[in-house]
């Protein structure tokens, strides 16, 4: 039962990843208005949308699970923190989940990191 869990929230987390990189790299606008605010130049915007889809591949790669995952909760602390910052706190709750979701992958696959080291 608890590989069941690690897996539901892997594949929740590159669901969300992969529409919210796909919509950032194909320009919508209210996705980029978060990056204008905080004073980022256009294209960390894209940036941050390639960033996602790899996380999100990254996460089924097993050498690259926990490293996904670190990544991922790296971006989604710039989400939250900006939700807090600039938005009704209520609209950081997605952000925070993935963070969350992240945080527990990374948790569980940590170990995958030093056998990279060992090769």
């Amino acid at each position: 039962m608890k590989k069941y869990g690690f897996n539901i929230a892997r594949g929740l987390i590159a669901l969300v990843l992969l529409a919210g990189g796909s919509a950032k790299l194909s320009g919508v606008p209210e996705l980029h208005e978060s990056f204008y605010i905080l004073g980022l130049p256009e294209w960390f915007g894209y940036f941050i949308g390639a960033c996602e889809i790899a996380g999100a591949i990254g996460l089924f790669i097993r050498p690259l699970c926990a490293i996904s995952a670190a990544g991922i909760a790296m971006i989604m602390a710039g989400g939250v923190y900006f939700h807090v910052m600039h938005t009704p706190v209520a609209e950081g709750i997605p952000a925070f989940v993935i963070l969350a979701l992240s945080v527990f992958v990374f948790l569980k696959t940590k170990s995958q990191i030093l056998k990279l080291r060992k090769t």
